[in-house]
Parts: structure tokens; C-alpha cells; sequence
């Protein structure tokens, strides 16, 4: 028996709705539903990589494209004045959905440190 899709997984697949701002074959955006900040985004592969610790060699054009999708949200989202972008890493990390996913957070000044 296959593990049980995460959330993500499910929202992919359309069997969960999301806002989403960018999708195309390799990755997909959407707003967060707790945001941290007024514009707070969620890049995602479509790929299932379960966390930054699990990338192979293979997978670094499929980070600069999702880094590369960051950049194109952001300016989209009028975040001139900065942004942040977060990676958790395993549960010490604070990530809570078991899918490599990219926070996109910005519209207003982010403190340090963040928690």
C-alpha cells in the first residue's frame, strides 16, 4: 500500500483547491492559508521530493527553475522593497507538509531572527 498523498500531492492533482498564481508541467504556486505576511506564496515541484535533504544531482535545474519562478512571482506581487524566501528542512526545520516547498513572503518589512 502507497503512502497517503500530502496535501500538496492532493492539490496538484486538483482534488484540493488553492489560489493559484503560477502552474506549469514541472511546478506549481499558490497562496499560503495561513500567510506570515500580507503576500505569503507557496512554490512547490510537481516532482515529489520530500525535502531539501532528499535533492539528487539531478534535481539543481529543477531548483533554479523554482528559484527562477520566485523571482517572477515576486516581481508579479510588486515586492520591490525585498522579499524573503524560506526552505524548513524536517521537523527541527519547522516543515510541516512532507513536500519540498519554497515560502515566498513579503509586502511588509520581515524581522529577524524569524522564530
Amino acid at each position: 500500500m502507497s503512502p497517503p498523498k500530502t496535501i500538496f500531492k492532493r492539490i496538484i492533482d486538483g482534488e484540493i483547491p488553492a489560489k493559484i498564481v503560477h502552474e506549469d508541467e514541472i511546478s506549481l504556486a499558490f497562496h499560503d492559508v495561513s500567510p506570515q505576511a500580507p503576500v505569503h506564496i507557496l512554490v512547490i515541484p510537481k516532482k515529489e521530493i520530500r525535502s531539501i535533504a532528499e535533492l539528487q544531482t539531478e534535481d539543481a535545474a529543477l531548483m533554479g527553475h523554482l528559484f527562477a519562478i520566485v523571482r517572477k512571482i515576486a516581481e508579479e506581487q510588486g515586492l520591490t522593497n525585498g522579499f524573503r524566501t524560506v526552505i524548513n528542512t524536517g521537523v527541527d526545520g519547522g516543515q510541516t507538509v512532507p513536500h519540498l516547498h519554497i515560502h515566498l513572503m513579503g509586502k511588509r518589512a520581515l524581522g529577524w531572527p524569524p522564530g
